[in-house]
């Protein structure tokens, strides 16, 4: 088998790559579609290797287009009887164009998967006595990108008697303005800890 064949494996080797790389966001993504929330949190423990699987696609795939490209030796002309016929398509340029692209998107998941999850709708309450308003901060582990934002907020705004949050992954945390008749911190942390995220901490804002 030529060095042009070995790009079929490469580009999928590529893809699965590319696919493990956004496990993290992709399993939330399908537990939400098929209501099985146990699931949302299954892979997330790949979520520390994402920047290794990321380059090792890029890797893959640069090396897989090389193969494809490169200009083959005098050797490889005079042994390459039959290839000189059209290559079958799983073996062509357009199928490694289409994986590349495929592979692409599957690594920039994390950056568009928010538009999978519903708007959260802020929760409105009325007459509400301001001294039962707390504001608190929930300290959030491991988030890295608007993904795992939506997943947080699409969690925190099942909570009866929340009326206002606000995630960041770049800060780490979530300030979540509540009626404390009516909900608790703990149960604001339980909630998020319903995504493959965990709280490590809350305190009160004053």
């Amino acid at each position: 088998m030529n060095n042009k064949s070995n790009s079929g494996k490469l580009a999928g080797a590529s893809v699965l790559s590319a696919i493990a790389a956004s496990l993290c966001c992709i399993t939330p993504v399908l537990a939400l579609i098929s209501g099985a929330s146990g699931a949302a949190s299954a892979f997330s423990w790949i979520t520390p290797a994402r920047p290794y699987l990321l380059g090792v696609t890029v890797l893959v795939l640069g090396f897989a287009w090389y193969q494809k490209l490169k200009p083959r030796t005098a050797e490889e002309i005079q042994c390459a009887c039959e290839e000189d016929e059209k290559p079958p398509f799983m073996q062509s340029k357009k199928i490694l164009g289409i994986v590349t692209i495929f592979a692409a998107l599957m690594m920039a998941f994390p950056y568009y998967a928010k538009i999978f999850y519903p708007k959260p709708q802020e929760t409105k309450i009325i007459m509400v006595d301001k001294e039962n308003i707390v504001q608190e901060e929930f300290i959030i582990a491991d988030m890295d990108c608007e993904a795992c934002v939506a997943n947080i907020d699409n969690q925190i705004s099942k909570v009866h008697g929340v009326i206002e949050y606000h995630t960041s992954y770049a800060n780490g945390n979530s300030i979540v303005k509540f009626d404390k008749t009516k909900t608790s911190a703990e149960d604001i942390a339980a909630a998020i800890n319903k995504t493959e995220f965990k709280v490590t901490r809350h305190e009160l804002i004053k």
